[in-house]
C-alpha cells in the first residue's frame, strides 16, 4: 500500500493541477510579504498614530470570525471556490485602490479593514482547493504550499528594497500590484466539476449547518484545541521575538538570519512532506510539532545563547511546519468533502486567529515584566497543545468525522483534462 501511494505522489508531482494550485500560492503569499510588514509603514507615511496604526491592523483580527466562515460556507453551498476567490480577490483589488487615495483615520479604518479581511478570507479558500486536490489526486501539498513560503520570503526582501527607495508612500502601490498578480493566477485555478454544482444538499437550519456539525463533532474540537494552541504559542515569538533578540545585544543581521533559519527550515519540511506524511499520520505530526513547541518556547524562556538559538530555529520546521501539515492532511481526510471550506475557516479563523490573538494580547501585558520568561507562557500552553494533540492520536481511527453522504462530490475542483 505504501508503495502504492508513493508511486501515486511522485506520478502527480508535476501535474498540471499542482503547477496552478502551486502558481497560486506563490503568488497570494507576495501579497501577505508585502502586507504584514508594509502596510502598517504605509499607515505610519499616512500621518497615523501607533495606536490608530495598531487598531487598523488588529480589528480585522476579530471581524475574520464572522467574515471568513460566512464567505467560507458560502463556498461550500456554492460548490465554487474559485468564483468566490476571484470575487474576493477583484474585491481587494478595489479597496487597495481605494484606500491609497484617504487619509483620515476613521476611513481607512473602515477601508482597510475591508481590505485585509478580503486577503486574509483567500487563505482558507485556497487551502481548500489544495486539500481536494490531495484527496482527490493524492497531489503533495507541501510542494505545492513551499511555494508560498519562498515567495513570502522574496517579497518581504524586495518590498524593503523598493520602500527603502521611494519612501513608505510606495507600500500600497506594492500591495495592489500583488493583489493583480494574484487575481491573474486565480482565473488560473480549476473550475468546479458540473456535478459538484448541482450535488449541493438542500438548505439547513442554522442548527444544522456544516460549521455547527464541525464544531458539534469531538475530535474536531480536540483538533481545533491541539493545533490552536501550537500556532497560537507563536504568538509570543511573533510579537517579541526580534525585540527581545536585540535587548539580548544581537545584531541585525543576526536577528534576520535567525528568521532566516526558521522559514528555510519550514521550507525544507514541505518540500518532503510527501515520504514524511506516508509515514506518520496526521495526528502524529500534530503531536510532534506541539512536543517542539514546548522544548523550543521552554528553552527560549531561559534567554539561551546564540549557539543554541540557532538549533532553537530549525525546530520552526516542526512547531509550525509538521503541525500545519498535520492539520492539512487531519482535514483531507477526517471532514466530509462539502464541509471542507467550513473545517478550512474554522481551522484559519479559531486555531490560526483567536488562539494567536488571545496569547498574543496576554504576551504583551506579561513582557514588560517579565522580559524573556514570558516565553513559558507559550510553553505552558504548548504543553495543552500536547496533551490534545495525543488525545487526537488515541482516538481518531484515521476515518471521517461523519459518513459521507452517498451524493457527495468528490471534490470541488474540476481535475485537468488529459490529451
Amino acid at each position: 500500500m505504501l508503495s502504492v501511494l508513493t508511486r501515486r505522489w511522485q506520478r502527480n508531482a508535476g501535474s498540471p493541477l499542482g503547477v496552478r494550485i502551486s502558481l497560486f500560492f506563490g503568488a497570494l503569499f507576495v501579497i501577505l510579504g508585502l502586507l504584514l510588514p508594509y502596510f502598517p509603514v504605509w499607515l505610519n507615511s499616512r500621518g497615523l498614530t501607533p495606536i490608530e496604526i495598531s487598531t487598523i491592523t488588529a480589528t480585522p483580527l476579530f471581524a475574520r470570525v464572522i467574515f471568513t466562515p460566512a464567505m467560507s460556507y458560502v463556498a461550500d453551498r456554492l460548490g465554487n471556490y474559485r468564483l468566490l476567490i476571484i470575487t474576493l480577490a477583484w474585491s481587494a483589488l478595489a479597496l487597495a485602490l481605494v484606500v491609497s487615495g484617504l487619509s483620515g483615520f476613521w476611513q481607512i479604518l473602515a477601508v482597510g479593514v475591508m481590505l485585509q479581511l478580503a486577503i486574509s478570507t483567500l487563505i482558507p479558500l485556497t487551502e481548500t482547493v489544495a486539500v481536494s486536490a490531495v484527496r482527490s489526486e493524492g497531489l503533495d501539498y507541501g510542494r505545492m504550499r513551499l511555494w508560498g513560503s519562498i515567495t513570502f520570503i522574496v517579497a518581504n526582501f524586495a518590498g524593503g528594497l523598493v520602500i527603502e527607495a521611494l519612501g513608505g508612500g510606495s507600500a500600497i502601490w506594492l500591495i495592489a500590484w500583488a493583489i493583480m498578480l494574484t487575481l491573474a493566477s486565480a482565473y488560473w485555478l480549476p473550475a468546479p466539476e458540473r456535478r459538484a454544482l448541482s450535488a449541493q444538499p438542500p438548505r439547513a437550519h442554522w442548527r444544522l449547518s456544516l460549521p455547527v456539525r464541525l464544531l458539534r463533532a469531538r475530535l474536531f474540537v480536540v483538533f481545533l484545541v491541539a493545533i490552536g494552541c501550537i500556532h497560537g504559542a507563536h504568538a509570543t515569538f511573533y510579537t517579541f521575538g526580534a525585540l527581545h533578540w536585540q535587548s539580548q545585544g544581537l545584531s541585525a543581521a543576526w536577528v534576520g538570519t535567525l528568521w532566516a533559519i526558521g522559514v528555510i527550515a519550514e521550507v525544507l519540511l514541505f518540500a518532503f512532506s510527501a515520504p514524511i506524511v506516508l509515514r506518520f499520520s496526521p495526528a502524529a505530526l500534530i503531536v510532534a510539532g506541539a512536543a517542539a513547541s514546548v522544548l523550543r518556547w521552554g528553552i527560549m524562556g531561559f534567554d539561551p545563547p546564540l549557539a543554541v538559538l540557532v538549533p532553537l530555529q530549525a525546530l520552526h520546521g516542526l512547531t509550525y511546519g509538521a503541525a500545519h501539515i498535520g492539520a492539512i492532511h487531519f482535514i483531507s481526510r477526517a471532514v466530509p468533502p462539502l464541509a471542507l471550506g467550513s473545517a478550512q475557516s474554522l481551522y484559519s479563523v479559531i486555531a490560526a486567529g483567536l488562539f494567536q490573538g488571545a496569547i498574543g494580547l496576554a504576551s504583551g501585558s506579561l513582557y514588560a515584566l517579565l522580559g524573556g520568561a514570558v516565553y513559558f507562557l507559550a510553553a505552558g500552553v504548548s504543553v495543552l497543545g500536547l496533551v490534545a494533540g495525543l488525545m487526537l492520536l488515541g482516538r481518531w481511527d484515521g476515518g471521517l468525522l461523519w459518513p459521507e453522504a452517498p451524493a457527495a462530490p468528490a471534490s470541488p475542483i474540476a481535475l485537468p483534462k488529459v490529451g
